[in-house]
């Protein structure tokens, strides 16, 4: 078991490692992709003597945290098959098979029989430390505050999480963070630690798991908790902004907090605080964007998403749900995050944050007004980010179905966010350098491929394709991935619609490097490469490459192809979109 309290994240390639390979290349781009896979290649572990074990993983879906689990053993040289099972008939007939060695559980909600547990090592990844019990554990975390959290790795038993524990893991719990980012990030991170520990405890004969009334205690809280329900998360807006933020950021993601807002009682999401403001408490005071803006007791609160109590209702953004029992005015300006430009120097920097990922047309639409603004600065390098919770998902799904032409939302939105990847790619005046930070699918991996440097935090899982929503894609990937993966890598990558690991996308082209996990490091290690691009003639020789191109392969006749083939998907409806998308909005 290991004895440290703290989560330690390794840093992927140094700066300065980063800068001096990129100093030797002309075009600023290939040697900075060989330097970093050299590195990688450095830092792997060696080759176990062990043969790989064959894992399964039981999943109540595959989300982030179970497909980066898939991808870390993976590259471990281990085999590896994920089952998505919705109770313990499914658990039973997903390990029929026998045809592995270990289980292990990142992400379950159902029930694992003790016959599967007896006969095989079962696994259960549970988000807290040691000691704390019971399905609710972030939300009672950041509820209650806790400045240090965790996870365990804990063995399956007939008590829920009273096994034994195998590893674990402690992290500090930022302030202000929201159940979503926190399970995206230090959850997962930890997670993945745990996880490589456990194989090589399952490879050691010897190990014994401690009983869990025997193992350490790293968080003294950490207790057995009930499910939390809607009476524990109850706020009132007599209180003040940062006691609302943190009950709506315990509740983020599902199921949301319940209040009368405006003439409705609705479920509250994406709060974010501001000053205070001279209106009664619970008044809506006025909009931007799709956010509003409401008063409380000591300060006001931006309340981004809602959706209205009842069965079958989406998460939408606020304007579109909540109706207003007052007149509400709009401003132009203000502290609900959806862009941010800063400069330094001949760097400017364009950085973007939208919920879940997830871009509706009017997102797009400002979105691309916003880079294009960007780009007829005086500086010589754009840097492009997202969120470090995700990056993008490409389309707004939710919005699109509850639209009133639901195809003709879904064409407006595709066409909304082409502008964004046009504007990347023929983007003559400036190097742009486009970083993921955060995970993204579909459409969100696409979207900044154009760029002339693309980078990637370590640990960003990526799933480059469009299938399994039953759209053929546009961002204008035909004119990008391609030239960064080559046409056969291309097609495979859209045919396999497999989630891939950072390190592959190193491998195969679509990135150029990678930096470090952590946000700070990753920051200082991103502003080093974009300075290092300004030294030389290695600028000018990438924009010329790029000016040629356009030149000879102008991006229009590839859009017009892709929108063709949408106006099909999305209109004639060929493959399915209506109905996946139905089933992944209302989770069917």
């Amino acid at each position: 078991m290991p004895k440290s309290a703290a989560l330690t994240t390794s840093v992927a390639i140094s700066s300065a490692g980063a800068t001096t390979k990129l100093r030797e290349d002309a075009t600023g781009r290939g040697r900075l992709r060989a330097a970093t896979a050299a590195l990688f290649r450095r830092s792997r572990p060696r080759a176990a003597s062990a043969p790989p074990l064959s894992v399964l993983l039981l999943v109540t879906s595959d989300n982030g945290l179970s497909q980066r689990a898939g991808l870390v053993l993976r590259e471990a040289g281990h085999q590896v098959r994920t089952a998505v099972v919705a109770d313990a008939d499914a658990v039973l007939a997903a390990t029929s098979a026998g045809d592995f060695d270990l289980i292990i559980c990142p992400f379950l909600k159902a029930y694992v029989p003790e016959s599967i547990w007896q006969r095989w090592t079962t696994i259960i990844i549970h988000p807290g430390p040691p000691g704390d019990r019971g399905p609710s554990s972030l939300d009672w975390a950041i509820t209650d505050g806790e400045p240090i959290w965790g996870v365990t790795a804990l063995q399956a038993a007939e008590e829920l999480d009273a096994g034994a524990v195998w590893a674990w893991r402690t992290f500090e719990l930022q302030s202000g963070a929201t159940k979503s980012s926190v399970y995206n990030e230090a959850v997962t991170d930890a997670a993945m630690e745990c996880i490589t520990e456990v194989v090589e405890h399952f490879r050691t004969p010897d190990f014994q798991a401690i009983p869990s009334d025997r193992v350490a205690r790293p968080v003294a809280s950490a207790r057995s908790r009930p499910s939390m329900k809607q009476a524990d998360r109850v706020f009132s807006w007599e209180e003040d902004a940062s006691s609302i933020v943190r009950a709506v950021n315990a509740a983020d993601g599902f199921p949301g907090v319940a209040v009368q807002l405006g003439l409705d009682r609705v479920y509250v999401y994406d709060a974010h605080p501001d000053t205070h403001v001279d209106a009664a408490p619970g008044t809506i005071v006025e909009y931007f964007h799709q956010a509003i803006r409401v008063a409380t007791g000591a300060g006001s609160v931006w309340i981004g998403h809602a959706r209205l109590v009842g069965a079958g209702n989406v998460k939408l953004p606020s304007t579109a749900v909540v109706r207003p029992d007052v007149f509400v005015p709009q401003v132009w300006e203000s502290r609900y995050p959806e862009t941010d430009y800063h400069r330094d120097g001949e760097i400017g920097y364009l950085s973007f944050r939208f919920y879940n990922g997830a871009m509706s047309t009017k997102q797009c639409a400002r979105l691309a007004a916003r880079l294009r603004w960007a780009i007829a600065q005086d500086t010589k390098i754009l840097v492009l980010t997202g969120d470090y919770d995700r990056f993008s998902n490409g389309i707004h799904l939710n919005v699109i179905e509850t639209a009133s032409d639901q195809a003709g939302e879904a064409w407006a939105n595709i066409k909304a966010i082409n502008e964004i990847a046009k504007a990347i790619i023929t983007c003559t005046e400036q190097v742009v350098v486009a970083a993921f930070t955060g995970n993204a699918g579909a459409g969100g991996v696409m979207l900044p491929l154009g760029a002339d440097v693309v980078v990637a935090r370590d640990g960003v899982v990526l799933n480059p394709h469009y299938a399994t929503m039953g759209l053929f894609g546009s961002e204008l990937h035909t004119y990008t991935l391609p030239a960064r993966v080559g046409e056969e890598q291309a097609r495979s990558l859209l045919a396999e619609c497999s989630a891939i690991g950072i390190r592959r996308a190193l491998d195969i082209g679509l990135v150029d490097a990678i930096g470090p996990r952590r946000p700070d490091l990753f920051e200082a290690w991103l502003h080093e490469v974009a300075t290092d691009l300004l030294e030389g003639d290695r600028m000018e020789s990438m924009l010329e490459r790029k000016r040629l191109r356009l030149e000879r392969d102008p991006v229009e006749p590839y859009e017009e192809r892709e929108l063709e083939e949408m106006k099909i998907d999305m209109f004639g409806d060929r493959n399915g979109f209506a109905e996946k998308r139905r089933n992944f909005v209302l989770k069917l």
